[in-house]
C-alpha cells in the first residue's frame, strides 16, 4: 500500500494527458497536497499527437519523429513537482495506451478522428483499460474522485474515454465480487466532474472586450451575444479558490511548455485580468455522499465525508 493510501483524506484524478491535470484542477492539487492529504493523478496517455508550441521541438511531433511523449513525460514530473505531488502514474503504465489525436465537425467541436493509429485510447477495449484503474483505485483507496463529464469537457475523444475508464472504475472497484486479484473492493465515497463559471467566463471576457483584447477565448463561446450553450453553473457544487496556490499552479502550467506558451491563450488574458483568473476551479457533484446543504457552493472536496 502506498503512503498516499494512509493519508487522512485522499484525492484521485484521471485525465487524458499531460496539462490537462493542470489546467483543470492545479490549485486544487497543490492545495491538498500542501494540507498534507493523499493525492494521485492517473494520466491515461502521454499526449503523443498534442501539437508541438516550440519551434524547436516540432520534429518531435506525430507527423515528424514521433517522439514526443517522452518530452511530455518530462514536462508532467516537472508540473509535479510544481504542484507538489508525488503519486502520479500512467494508466497501465508509460506507453500502454496512446493519445488518439482529435478532429473538428463542422460546429468546430471536437471528435474523434477518421484514421487513427494503432493503440489509441479511444479504441482501447473499455474493459481491458479499467481493469488498469481497479487496482489504483482500490490499492489508493480515494475518498474523492475527479474526471471530465460525459463530453470529456469539449468532446475530445480520450477525454470522453477517460470519463468512461473512470466512472467505469468507480463501479468495479467497488464489488468485492469482482476481480480480487486486483485488491480488496473500495467504494469510492464522493465522484466530481470538473466544470467551468460560464458567468465567471463571460464576465471576464466582457473586461478583456473592454479593455480592446478580442482575441483571448474568441472561440469559446462566450461572446455577449453567443447563446449559453451549457447548465454548468447551475450544477457546480463546490468550488476550490486558493491566491497562496495560483503561483503553483502557473508554474505547473508553463512546465508543459510544449503545450502553453506565455503568449498563447491560456496566459493571455492574465495582463487585464490577473493571474487571480486560475485561482478558481469547479466541480459537480455526480455519485456517492452529496455535499452539505449550505446554499451556496463548498470550499471543500471533503466536506461531509471525513
Amino acid at each position: 500500500m502506498t503512503a498516499t493510501a494512509t493519508a487522512d483524506r485522499r484525492l484521485m484524478l484521471v485525465h487524458a494527458h499531460p496539462d490537462d491535470e493542470t489546467i483543470g484542477n492545479g490549485v486544487t492539487m497543490a492545495r491538498y497536497a500542501a494540507e498534507g492529504a493523499g493525492v494521485t493523478l492517473v494520466t491515461c496517455t502521454l499526449g503523443e499527437e498534442g501539437e508541438v508550441l516550440v519551434p524547436e521541438l516540432e520534429h518531435l511531433g506525430a507527423e515528424h519523429d514521433d517522439d514526443l511523449g517522452p518530452t511530455r513525460l518530462a514536462e508532467l514530473e516537472r508540473a509535479m513537482a510544481a504542484l507538489g505531488i508525488t503519486d502520479f502514474v500512467r494508466l497501465g503504465g508509460d506507453y500502454r495506451f496512446r493519445d488518439s489525436g482529435m478532429a473538428y465537425d463542422e460546429q468546430r467541436k471536437a471528435v474523434a478522428r477518421d484514421v487513427l493509429r494503432d493503440g489509441t485510447f479511444w479504441t482501447a477495449d473499455l474493459l481491458e483499460a479499467t481493469n488498469e484503474l481497479v487496482p489504483l483505485i482500490r490499492d489508493r483507496r480515494p475518498h474523492v474522485l475527479v474526471t471530465y463529464d460525459e463530453d470529456g469537457a469539449y468532446g475530445h475523444p480520450d477525454h470522453v474515454q477517460a470519463h468512461r475508464v473512470a466512472m467505469y472504475g468507480y463501479l468495479l472497484a467497488g464489488m468485492p465480487s469482482y476481480r480480487p486479484d486486483l485488491g480488496a473492493a473500495w467504494s469510492i465515497p464522493r465522484v466530481l466532474w470538473n466544470t467551468m463559471s460560464r458567468a465567471r467566463l463571460r464576465e471576464a471576457v466582457a473586461r478583456l472586450r473592454a479593455a480592446g483584447d478580442t482575441e483571448s477565448f474568441a472561440d469559446w463561446g462566450l461572446e455577449p451575444d453567443d447563446p449559453d450553450t451549457g447548465p454548468e453553473d447551475e450544477g457546480i457544487v463546490a468550488e476550490i479558490t486558493s491566491e497562496e496556490h495560483v503561483a503553483a499552479k502557473l508554474a505547473a502550467m508553463r512546465a508543459h511548455a510544449t503545450q502553453i506558451t506565455e503568449d498563447g491563450p491560456f496566459f493571455a488574458g492574465t495582463a487585464v485580468l490577473g493571474h487571480a483568473m486560475w485561482a478558481t476551479e469547479h466541480y459537480r457533484f455526480v455519485a456517492g455522499t452529496p455535499f452539505p446543504e449550505t446554499g451556496a457552493p463548498a470550499d471543500d472536496l471533503f466536506v461531509g465525508l471525513v
